[in-house]
């Protein structure tokens, strides 16, 4: 159950990371956190970092690279990367659409930062979405419940988030100006490629 409400809580930040500009008190959060923190080794050494009030962090180095990252000068969307005419596709024809509605998940287009369901951020969190269902059943003890979910998370690793997210987040991160882009596209990276190698021996156990 520890490793399940772990891969929770990543999937959730991760996904705030990725959706859209950070405000004050999630920055604190990750500043405070020394769990955290140690995910973000190249912020946490970096001077600005330890010295400059949140606001001023957020308003001059973050918010600015995030939208740099996600709306100026790349696409994090899935149907860009793997459509034959690199047009994000907006509508119900979008492919990840079929498997949040079988699983009750809803986009909240007003709080992202984004125009489509395949957009990086809303992918990862139908994960957090999925990995928190798992940690339910868990608590319930229904192992049947438990396999399946495991199953529907290791089917949309591998026809959804690792086909294209890899290219998005390698060019992340380096186009990132800040060590918190360059630190959290390193870490988004790792942990799809380790998560779906933990599902692939957990699934054949």
């Amino acid at each position: 159950m520890q490793q399940t409400q772990a891969r929770v809580n990543l999937y959730a930040l991760l996904s705030r990371i990725l959706l859209q500009e950070l405000e004050e008190d999630t920055l604190k959060m990750i500043k405070n956190d020394e769990n955290i923190l140690d995910f973000f080794p190249t912020l946490k050494d970096w001077k600005q970092f330890n010295e400059i009030e949140e606001k001023k962090l957020l308003d001059e180095y973050f918010n600015p690279d995030f939208v740099n990252l996600s709306i100026l000068h790349l696409i994090p969307y899935e149907s860009f990367y793997t459509r034959e005419d690199q047009m994000v596709e907006t509508g119900g024809a979008n492919p990840v659409t079929d498997m949040y509605s079988a699983y009750d998940f809803m986009v909240d287009y007003e709080a992202a930062r984004a125009v489509s369901a395949d957009h990086i951020g809303v992918e990862y969190e139908f994960m957090h979405h999925l990995c928190a269902a798992e940690f339910k059943a868990l608590e319930e003890k229904d192992e049947a419940a438990v396999q399946e979910l495991r199953g529907i998370q290791k089917e949309f690793l591998n026809k959804h988030l690792l086909r294209w997210a890899p290219m998005y987040l390698i060019n992340m991160k380096f186009e990132a100006r800040t060590p918190l882009y360059f630190d959290a596209a390193d870490m988004a990276l790792e942990f799809i490629l380790s998560d779906n190698e933990y599902l692939n021996e957990e699934l054949s156990a």
